[in-house]
């Protein structure tokens, strides 16, 4: 089973129904117990980072979630999940996140032509072909919402990059965890492709 972890705040629907669309089984909790029981675990994220830190530490969620992150279990951060990951945002000065991953989460600068929040589609140049990134097309299409960007300080997790005014990491991967900046469940075929890869690893227990 995958649980995503329900902490208030974001919308979970399009996750849970993308899930279950590929045919794993999915179940949207914030028990501990259950979160520690599920063969894989996803931390959903849309909103604001001081918000989504304060509902996790409302929920009791904080440690139990920096646990799971580097438990060995599959794991995987999206959007605003990924940026909670590092240790601070921009957006949220003096707001600690959960310390799993070093690097800043930076605005996205204004340029000519850019507009924030960024929507819409980039292709990714992948560095990683392994985990949930095997088998996708070169230079794959996926779809983004934000207007923070994660600049990692250690280049070895970075699994995916992309460009909208600046580099941004788009994807991170660490042993059994994962994040992405960009959205799989709203991402057409490639991102269903990234799921069911989370989900086989999910079943194989890594």
């Amino acid at each position: 089973m995958i649980a995503v972890i329900d902490y208030g705040a974001g919308n979970l629907q399009s996750v849970l129904k993308a899930f279950q669309y590929i045919g794993s089984s999915v179940q949207v909790t914030a028990d501990p117990a259950v979160l520690r029981m599920a063969d894989a675990v996803v931390l959903p994220g849309v909103g604001a980072f001081a918000d989504a830190m304060s509902h996790l530490r409302a929920a009791g969620l904080v440690e139990t979630v920096q646990q799971l992150a580097v438990s060995g279990k599959p794991f995987l951060g999206i959007c605003l999940g990924l940026q909670l990951l590092f240790e601070s945002s921009e957006e949220a000065p003096g707001v600690p996140g959960l310390g799993i991953l070093r690097g800043k989460i930076c605005r996205i600068p204004a340029g000519p032509g850019l507009k924030t929040p960024h929507i819409g589609w980039n292709s990714l140049h992948v560095l990683d072909c392994s985990g949930i990134f095997a088998d996708l097309p070169k230079e794959p299409y996926v779809y983004f919402v934000h207007s923070y960007y994660l600049k990692a300080e250690d280049r070895k997790v970075v699994a995916a990059t992309t460009q909208y005014g600046v580099r941004i990491d788009a994807a991170v991967h660490k042993g059994s965890l994962y994040a992405t900046q960009f959205h799989p469940e709203k991402s057409g075929r490639v991102g269903l492709q990234m799921l069911r890869n989370f989900a086989a690893l999910a079943k194989e227990g890594r």
